[in-house]
């Protein structure tokens, strides 16, 4: 196989660099509203009610959840690019809402329109659409990394913004980057080709009961679950063992996840070169479940607390990308967008479950059985993901026609 088909074309570079960006700038309007919301909710009214406060925080990821499956659906049969900008109009409306709110009810209303533009399956639906498979992987890493930076320096700049223009001011940041979103969607990004439709109760079966996308989609689960449930414990250990100020958090993420992202790239483009996918998919998920069982012994030495972090988001920023390319590799090319819905959806479950899970584990049975208990998941999903078969790869261009995946991973 030639070198060139493992570079971006133009058109598969502006695709895919502009919807990252939509992704990024997406995500940053809520990234930096995580590090101030629960010091903030305390000044509104209805505070008093601490389920309240937690159900502002958590019904974005409910609303998500529940209309990822939709919003997929929706983007196989009348494309991508409508439902898109459908979805951002809804984000954009909610964090309007949640802007003007003087209380929680309005910032609770706010938060679940938000989560209603589940636009993250159309998104990346898009990407593979715009894509060969050769560069699949390199396109959903690109966006990976995007979502992690924009991670990182939110909690830099979240509290700093916050004192500066208040919550308001970032709930209403939050919908016009949404609003801009909406532009690059109509004026930057390329148009991908269109599939045919195929009836929907045959799109269900090829997706729902197909036994390798529901191991893919059990293993984003597992990884968002544990990503939530570790970052109940992480911060109190960085504020006790490493005596750091949460407001100082942000200057031990920010060089950890730019260091995991110069260190995920080699092993990420090896497996797609050399044809060892599988190998890179399942040490990356033995790489986490190994961090997370030595943060459960050494979650209290600094050097290993910073150290076993790096190894976390180089074996989470590898998966992170992989995943959703190998669904779009498994999934039949008409219900792409299903696939992917079904995808995210498990991903926002896992969300939600993994906060759930991580306080009550640390309420129970204190922070190290956070992490040991999601070693033993990660191990669960080694032991269930060994069996996978390395994708085949179809070198066809994506604007030739496309029949049914060929081969599962």
């Amino acid at each position: 196989m030639s070198a060139s088909e493992h570079r971006f074309t133009p058109d598969e570079r502006r695709a895919s660099g502009w919807l990252a960006a939509i992704f990024a700038l997406r995500m940053l309007g809520l990234f930096l509203i995580l590090p101030v919301f629960a010091v903030h909710a305390r000044t509104l009214h209805g505070a008093e009610q601490v389920t309240l406060v937690g159900l502002a925080i958590g019904i974005y990821g409910l609303t998500q959840a529940a209309l990822q499956l939709p919003f997929g659906w929706a983007s196989d049969r009348f494309g991508r690019k409508p439902v898109i900008v459908a979805g951002l109009l809804v984000f954009a409306l909610g964090s309007f809402v949640a802007a003007a709110a003087e209380g929680l009810t309005g910032v609770i209303v706010g938060r679940a329109l938000q989560g209603a533009g589940a636009v993250s399956a159309a998104v990346t639906a898009l990407i593979a659409d715009s894509t060969r498979e050769t560069v699949r992987t390199k396109a959903m890493a690109l966006v990976g990394g995007s979502i992690g930076l924009v991670f990182a320096l939110s909690l830099v700049a979240g509290p700093w913004l916050y004192a500066a223009i208040g919550m308001g001011g970032l709930f209403a940041l939050t919908g016009a980057l949404a609003l801009g979103g909406i532009a690059v969607v109509l004026w930057l990004v390329p148009d991908a080709p269109r599939h045919a439709v195929p009836p929907s109760a045959l799109r269900w079966t090829q997706v729902v009961a197909h036994p390798e996308l529901l191991r893919l989609n059990g293993g984003i689960f597992v990884l968002h679950l544990v990503q939530m449930a570790m970052f109940v414990a992480v911060p109190v250990a960085l504020v006790e063992h490493l005596g750091l100020p949460v407001q100082r958090h942000g200057w031990v993420y920010l060089p950890v996840v730019l260091a995991s992202f110069v260190l995920m790239l080699p092993p990420l483009l090896w497996g797609e070169r050399a044809g060892r996918v599988r190998a890179v998919f399942l040490g990356s998920v033995a790489l986490l479940a190994l961090t997370l069982a030595g943060l459960g012994w050494w979650w209290q030495v600094p050097a290993a607390l910073v150290g076993l972090l790096l190894a976390f988001f180089v074996g989470f920023n590898i998966l992170e990308a992989s995943l959703p390319s190998l669904v779009s590799r498994v999934a039949p090319p008409s219900a792409k967008g299903l696939a992917l819905g079904v995808y995210n959806t498990s991903q926002s479950l896992g969300l939600f479950a993994g906060g759930a899970l991580g306080g009550w584990l640390a309420t129970h049975w204190g922070y190290a059985a956070v992490f040991h208990v999601c070693a033993a998941a990660l191990l669960l999903w080694l032991v269930l993901a060994w069996p996978m078969r390395p994708p085949v790869r179809q070198r066809a261009a994506p604007a030739s026609p496309d029949g049914p995946a060929s081969a599962a991973v």
